[in-house]
């Protein structure tokens, strides 16, 4: 028992410390320095040089050799279209040692800044947790749907929109009660699940934590370790388009494992 014990927490300690070392990127989340949404009227953005607009799918940045910005490395002099994704991560553009993140989020285009010497960035110390217990380790059994749906979830942003591959649910008891959760396809296989519970909006952030989820074994069993429930990134920063949880993903007991709400 003290073996598992240890390895449990040794675990649960390297996962705990690339979580703060991935939120200490110094071009990452909580680098960020602003959110700027565009319109199809050329105008400048904060103290970004250039300036920028956007239609329906297209990003266009007009600048001069001397304003310093590049993308791929190749110096704008004009104007330069870029075309970002719907939801997928950003399109970069330089701007000395700053990096302006092109996005397209339901159906509108926004940039993010990064900057190295972000004030956020410089005091970030951490991501408070409750401490590991293996009683948050339960077990659970996933039962597909007959097909993939798309289940759309609100945003933190008032007005925006994200659309999840819905596989199946997930029954699991905690709390001496039942309880299920919509599953998402998870990015690396297995699942996502965004959920709240009645931590959430007390000692955790409020529109939800994320919890990833291994495939399931061939009796449709899981492990939900909610030791590693995880916030997104919106609970760092302002300036994030997380989505929010699933209504039918609201746990009916206080989840006391996993992130707390970060301090800044």
């Amino acid at each position: 028992m003290t073996t598992s014990v240890t390895t449990f927490e040794k675990d649960w300690a390297a996962w705990h410390s690339d979580r703060e070392e991935y939120f200490r990127d110094p071009l990452g989340w909580v680098a960020l320095t602003g959110l700027y949404w565009l319109t199809e009227t050329d105008a400048a953005v904060g103290d970004l040089p250039g300036v920028w607009r956007a239609d329906d799918d297209t990003l266009h940045v007009t600048a001069s050799t001397g304003d310093g910005l590049s993308v791929d490395g190749v110096v704008v002099d004009g104007t330069v279209a870029l075309h970002p994704v719907e939801g997928a991560p950003g399109l970069l553009v330089a701007a000395g040692e700053r990096r302006v993140e092109v996005i397209r989020r339901t159906g509108s285009v926004a940039l993010r800044v990064h900057d190295p010497a972000a004030p956020t960035l410089a005091s970030f110390g951490g991501i408070p947790t409750f401490a590991p217990d293996e009683k948050w380790r339960v077990s659970g059994t996933f039962t597909p749907y007959d097909s993939e749906r798309t289940v759309t979830t609100a945003a933190v942003v008032e007005g925006l929109e994200h659309h999840h591959a819905g596989l199946g649910v997930i029954d699991f008891t905690l709390g001496n009660a039942p309880q299920q959760f919509v599953a998402f396809r998870g990015k690396a296989g297995g699942f996502h699940i965004l959920f709240t519970d009645e931590t959430s909006g007390v000692s955790t952030y409020p529109a939800c934590r994320s919890l990833a989820v291994g495939d399931a074994d061939a009796d449709g069993l899981v492990t939900l370790d909610f030791n590693r429930a995880s916030n997104l990134p919106c609970a760092l920063t302002d300036y994030a388009t997380c989505p929010v949880a699933p209504p039918e993903n609201r746990l009916t007991v206080a989840v006391e494992a996993g992130e707390k709400l970060p301090i800044r």
